[in-house]
């Protein structure tokens, strides 16, 4: 018996149907299915989508609007978001002694900046190093003049707590000369 070619309705003949040669409703082409799904998608766009089972991801509760007011989970301006940072993980005193470090010429003058650059803070000691020995020694006999000035650029002074008592964020001014000792 020979089979004779079969018209699927794309207009394609063939003797068998499918590539493994089963018939029948479970041996529909991957171009039948999609214009399968099309078809029924189309149908649920005209009737409004009726039968449409898909959820949504958010469920509207209650007393819970969303809108385009602010919200925390906005997004926040560095300027705003930088202070914020510094202040919770209590990086304010260290923030405002590298602000001072980087006006170090403004803050000490440019005669003394000539000679020496803080390169450390740590726990209140501020470490400076010069570029010789007798400068080393000058600053060491002005250290109590330049703490008061450190501070005060820093609003950590006596002057600015009302002449206060107060230490400030700069308790001490170690002074190394250029071996770093």
């Amino acid at each position: 018996m020979n089979p004779q070619p079969v018209d699927n309705g794309n207009g394609e003949g063939s003797g068998s149907s499918g590539a493994s040669g089963r018939s029948g409703p479970g041996s529909e082409s991957g171009m039948d299915l999609a214009r399968a799904a099309l078809a029924a998608a189309r149908s649920r766009g005209r009737d409004g989508g009726a039968g449409w089972t898909g959820g949504r991801r958010r469920t509207s509760t209650p007393g819970q609007r969303s809108g385009s007011g602010p919200d925390e989970r906005d997004p926040q301006l560095l300027s705003a978001a930088i202070p914020r940072l510094i202040e919770d993980r209590g990086w304010t005193v260290p923030a405002a002694v590298g602000g001072v470090m980087g006006r170090w010429g403004e803050i000490v003058g440019g005669h003394i900046a000539a000679h020496c650059t803080p390169v450390e803070f740590n726990d209140g000691v501020l470490t400076v190093r010069t570029d010789s020995t007798a400068w080393a020694t000058e600053l060491r006999l002005m250290a109590p003049q330049l703490l008061a000035r450190l501070n005060e650029a820093l609003g950590t002074s006596r002057s600015a707590h009302g002449g206060r008592d107060t230490a400030g964020a700069i308790a001490t001014l170690k002074v190394v000369g250029p071996g770093g000792r």
